[in-house]
């Protein structure tokens, strides 16, 4: 699966920070409309991920996993041939769709094979190799789309029939049907869900880290047709932006974890905010390459901060038998912060200027700090009580 995962990574990285940049040279629409897609995506991919627990559970991890890598490579194979609006509304929802069902399917298998004690490791693995991918798939897409978005499409997709042929040669189902035991079902999925939310700890957390992934889709999503049509910066040369957030989590990961490790989760959280609002204004301020390089490098130090610090919040918050729902409701954000925060800055975009997303996300980046601080003095006074 490691295998698998860093070819596929490598794949799907080579287009996926470049293809609005691809929809706004195919579509010639406004960027409203161009942002949009990712909404599609986003709302798809939440679908999925809400049914994907149910599907693995009751079809198998393996048969679920294939069906999502060729599904996927289906989808990256059908951005050749899109010209329309609507084609790539399609592809982005079918995209949406299948991505969450082999990345859960994935979870799920190391969760079978590997001990409680084994499993953080594992997963530290798992974040390690798909951030190789991140890693080395945008400089190999720079190189391949400055001259054929095609090449670099077929690349993909081949990636994930790879994984997809990895999957069904070499892996085991490792699902285990006791005879007798039911699996949850859609229903009993929900309820676990609204149950999460009902816990005010972790909705709070939900909705502060939901502020601030928006900003994180921001730069995911639109600094890439923002440095190509508004400043020159090709595809070969904004590739290295990607890389470098993904060069910084494989070697600093391990050792900002160690350094903060005598704070307080909620004492570290608003800290690792504030990297996010200062990226956003570095973004807005900026017209050359290293501006656009540095706002990452600070992002990623928000990341690096706050990310892991904020599953463990949830994992340790949770009940033992619902931390997976828990971090599987969690793991939502990333969706809607991708449906709202590309499209809403489209429109602010084409009404108030090219800069100005990147100021509303600072001012969100904010609200997001606020949140986790208030969050932090919410769990002192629990705690002292």
């Amino acid at each position: 699966m490691l295998v698998g995962l860093i070819i596929s990574s490598t794949g799907t990285t080579m287009v996926w920070p470049f293809l609005t940049i691809y929809a706004s040279e195919k579509l010639s629409m406004p960027m409203a409309a161009v942002t949009s897609l990712m909404s599609f995506n986003s709302l798809a991919g939440l679908t999925a991920s809400i049914l994907a627990g149910s599907l693995v559970d009751r079809f198998g991890r393996k048969s679920v996993m294939a069906v999502g890598l060729f599904g996927a490579a289906l989808a990256y194979f059908g951005y050749i041939h899109a010209h329309l609006y609507w084609h790539f509304v399609a592809l982005m929802i079918a995209s949406g769709l299948f991505s969450p069902l082999y990345r859960l399917g994935s979870d799920a298998i190391l969760a079978d094979i590997l001990s409680p004690t084994d499993r953080i490791q594992g997963y530290s693995i798992f974040r390690m190799g798909r951030n190789i991918g991140v890693a080395l798939g945008p400089i190999i897409g720079g190189i391949v789309l400055s001259s054929n978005y095609s090449l670099g499409f077929r690349g993909a997709a081949l990636a994930l029939v790879l994984y997809g042929l990895i999957t069904l040669f070499f892996l085991r189902e490792t699902l285990l049907r006791t005879p007798g035991t039911k699996s949850e079902n859609l229903r009993e999925q929900i309820r676990v869900y609204r149950q999460a939310l009902s816990n005010k700890p972790f909705a709070h957390l939900t909705g502060a880290f939901t502020l601030m992934e928006i900003c994180a889709a921001l730069m995911w999503v639109l600094l890439a047709v923002y440095v190509k049509q508004n400043f020159g910066v090709a595809e070969s040369s904004y590739s290295w932006i990607p890389t470098t957030n993904a060069l910084m989590v494989v070697f600093l990961q391990v050792f900002i974890t160690r350094a903060l490790k005598p704070f307080r989760d909620t004492q570290v959280m608003p800290f690792g905010a504030l990297f996010y609002v200062a990226a956003m204004l570095i973004v807005g301020v900026s017209s050359q390459f290293w501006g656009f390089w540095l706002a990452m490098v600070v992002m990623t130090f928000g990341e690096l901060i706050t990310a892991p610090t904020a599953t463990a919040f949830v994992a340790n918050l949770a009940p033992q038998d619902q931390r997976g729902r828990y971090l599987g409701l969690f793991g939502l954000t990333w969706h809607v912060a991708m449906a709202i925060g590309p499209f809403t800055a489209g429109i602010l975009t084409d009404n108030y200027g090219i800069r100005s997303p990147w100021f509303a996300g600072a001012v969100v980046g904010a609200l997001a700090v606020a949140a986790y601080a208030l969050l932090d003095r919410r769990m002192s006074r629990s705690h002292s009580d």
